[in-house]
């Protein structure tokens, strides 16, 4: 027999975008999931982490997150839900309804327990796997995000956090290994970096270790698990470029970088023992992000560009929610503190959310010749002549006659 797995994480329920809630959008996704758990006869739903923003989730994402597992048992009796916690979540907090959630099958795993004797609580992480007609296909090594001494203690010597992961997946494995039975597969999951992981550009929401630290290796994974479902990283992707081995990435975008990315979950045939076949799941899009212009352009430029927008009729059934999120880019050449307002007005009836404005600055040969000033200089320069030096560094030209007169102005102002 077979075992259809879908695979997803990082759904970040509570989440706001640049001050804009997120709750219509994940009540979309959830829906589409609802419906595609149902479509593909599912079998096992893992949740790869991070299901909450915030470690103390709003009581409306809460909410939501129950509501979801309540549906998705409705829609499919048989299914079963495997989560663990994330470094967003609360173990504790996630754990805590587990008593109630063994109704819907779902198994939950945040905190790293241990015996008596002190040693990791193997049995607590590994759950077995069943398909609909009951019959145990395999064996699930749920492993949650590790914290500084939830893996194994070393035998003797210096010690590091990857390290204590990789001797706890292994260490695992053997655990599991010797329970299974001819045919079981051994599926893991886990909530970490892996290295050679390809980060989205300007996610605030991925925690990631300068330089790497907390960069684990495919090789931590044994070759004979039939699959690992990993979160954290919030883009699709293979790791090692083994098929077996993926992040679903995010349901949902995360920042602009992801304007054209399609976001998915991945579904997983498993047949007796082994990967059988891998497909991802695109998960449609509720809300658009623009980048108005692509390219930074001046502000009438930009300005203009705004003005043609279509404008909002909520008459008609046009729902704000669904409105595109905004990046407003804009080329300055020199000071513009009005611009800000002139996008508002523009955008004042538009069908739009204004997210941010990021403004860029040209790159001329003139920036480039600029001396550092030493501190000797700095002991010696006029403010005026200081004003202009910052000013040339940044956007590239000569101060305007404008800005200096205003700069006179107010240092006369100090003078007296």
């Amino acid at each position: 027999m077979s075992l259809k797995i879908i695979h997803t994480a990082d759904w970040h329920l509570g989440q706001t975008f640049f001050g804009y809630d997120r709750e219509e959008e994940h009540d979309a996704f959830l829906n589409w999931l609802v419906d595609t758990l149902a479509e593909q006869q599912t079998d096992v739903l893992l949740i790869a982490g991070d299901v909450f923003d915030v470690a103390n989730p709003s009581a409306s994402a809460q909410r939501r997150f129950f509501h979801f597992l309540k549906e998705a048992n409705r829609r499919n009796p048989h299914l079963q839900v495997i989560v663990v916690a994330g470094n967003h979540d609360s173990a504790a907090r996630l754990e805590s309804p587990i008593p109630l959630l063994e109704e819907l099958n779902t198994s939950i795993v945040g905190i790293i327990r241990r015996t008596e004797s002190g040693e990791i609580d193997f049995d607590s992480l590994v759950i077995p796997l069943y398909n609909k007609e009951k019959k145990r296909e395999g064996w699930c090594l749920a492993v949650p995000y590790l914290r500084q001494g939830d893996y194994p203690a070393p035998e003797e010597g210096h010690d590091t956090y990857i390290a204590g992961i990789n001797r706890m997946y292994r260490q695992l494995y053997d655990f599991a290994d010797a329970r299974r039975q001819p045919g079981e597969a051994l599926v893991a999951m886990g909530h970490l970096h892996a290295t050679g992981a390809e980060l989205s550009d300007d996610d605030r929401s991925e925690r990631i270790i300068m330089g790497g630290l907390e960069s684990v290796s495919s090789d931590t994974f044994d070759e004979g698990l039939a699959y690992t479902a990993l979160g954290h990283i919030h883009k699709a992707q293979r790791i090692g470029g083994w098929e077996n081995l993926r992040y679903s990435g995010s349901p949902l975008p995360m920042s602009f970088s992801e304007t054209n990315y399609r976001h998915q979950v991945v579904a997983v045939t498993v047949e007796n023992g082994c990967l059988l076949d891998v497909e991802p799941l695109p998960v449609p899009l509720f809300a658009a992000l623009y980048r108005i212009p692509e390219q930074p352009a001046s502000p009438e430029e930009v300005v203009e560009q705004l003005a043609g927008l279509p404008v909002a009729n909520q008459e008609e059934g046009d729902e704000p929610a669904r409105w595109p999120y905004v990046e407003v880019r804009v080329l300055l050449t020199e000071p513009d503190p009005g611009f800000r307002h002139r996008v508002e007005e523009a955008l004042a009836d538009k069908a739009v959310r204004l997210t941010s404005i990021v403004p860029s600055y040209p790159k001329r040969e003139e920036a480039d010749t600029v001396r550092p000033l030493s501190y000797n200089d700095l002991q010696r320069i006029a403010p005026l002549d200081m004003l202009k030096h910052a000013f040339t560094s940044k956007y590239g030209g000569e101060l305007p006659e404008d800005i200096e007169s205003l700069f006179n102005d107010v240092m006369r102002e100090v003078s007296l």
